[in-house]
């Protein structure tokens, strides 16, 4: 029987809310009347979220696990539900419900009208403080004005795409992957579909400050080098402001009877070029870490089991 549906949920930590995650998935999909996968990907987590998905694999043929030998992280947890997705479309979805499965049937109908992404674009978010809104908002536009990708704003990685598209991603040879700009980057048909974002059911969320900030990094480094071209503009407009300044002292020394005062401000202008140096050789930094893990080719994550019900079926003599 061919699936048409793989629904990939990467977990890590969400044992209080995985059971309402795996209820109203399956009853979405159920009521989609078509064969389906649910494809649940435990990121290392420490609490009884494996555990509870195992479970749920011992009663229903639909739910596959992976299980990572440690945490790789969420863009890696995608990576790994794709490669081992066999439906004729991919859905991705947090197990946090802040995406609805219920939009699930509206991104399948654009998907059968011909388009090969169907994405989800949140008009609402709800549940989340004034701070991640506005710097959300400001992320998704200044990395679309760094590009010359056409990233959707305001959509994350909940999106359908077709097999085609899969495919194309997943022969990507690159190892820090930012999902949903490689999607975008294949090309393809793709449209949004609108939802309200909700507040996450249980549990707290996975993406802390440091996280958020190093996911940004991410994003930016795999799909612009303008900072790089920023870093040269500073450089040289800080090179011509100091040989402007240059010809004044010489000046005044030469031709005025001034003395030459202002170290306060001499230490201000050089502590100013000092931190824009400090702070280009930083991002030169995280563009030469990311070429150094690209070249020693490790893999973005490793499986230590799958279970399904056909695993568990054979374990029993």
């Amino acid at each position: 029987m061919e699936l048409v549906y793989s629904v990939i949920i990467p977990a890590y930590n969400e044992q209080e809310v995985i059971v309402e995650s795996y209820n109203r998935l399956s009853s979405v999909m159920r009521g989609m009347d078509e064969p389906y996968e649910l494809i649940f990907v435990n990121d290392g987590s420490r609490d009884a979220t494996a555990f509870i998905i195992a479970g749920f694999c011992e009663n229903d043929p639909a739910v596959v696990l992976l299980n990572f030998s440690r945490n790789f992280g969420h863009m890696p947890a995608i990576s790994a539900g794709m490669a081992h997705a066999r439906g004729k479309s991919v859905i991705v979805i947090d197990a946090d419900l802040q995406d609805p499965p219920e939009v699930l049937p509206l991104m399948a109908a654009k998907w059968k009208e011909g388009y090969d992404v169907v994405y989800g674009k949140r008009s609402k978010r709800k549940g989340e403080s004034v701070f991640k809104k506005v710097t959300a908002k400001v992320f998704y536009r200044l990395l679309r004005s760094m590009t010359n990708v056409d990233l959707p704003l305001d959509a994350g990685e909940f999106r359908l795409i077709d097999r085609r598209v899969c495919d194309a991603v997943n022969a990507l040879p690159e190892k820090n992957r930012y999902i949903r700009g490689l999607v975008s980057w294949v090309g393809f048909k793709q449209i949004a579909v609108e939802y309200e974002r909700q507040e996450r059911f249980a549990g707290v969320t996975k993406y802390p400050l440091r996280k958020m900030i190093s996911f940004a990094m991410d994003a930016i480094t795999a799909f612009s080098y303008k900072p790089l071209k920023l870093a040269t503009s500073l450089g040289f407009l800080f090179s011509l402001g100091g040989f402007a300044y240059m010809l004044v002292i010489i000046f005044q020394a030469l031709f005025t009877d001034r003395t030459i005062t202002g170290w306060a401000s001499t230490l201000v202008v050089i502590l100013m070029s000092q931190g824009i140096v400090l702070m280009i050789l930083g991002m030169m930094g995280e563009y030469l870490g990311r070429i150094y893990e690209e070249m020693k080719n490790r893999p973005s994550y490793i499986i230590r089991e799958i279970i399904s019900k056909q695993t568990s079926d054979a374990k029993i003599p």
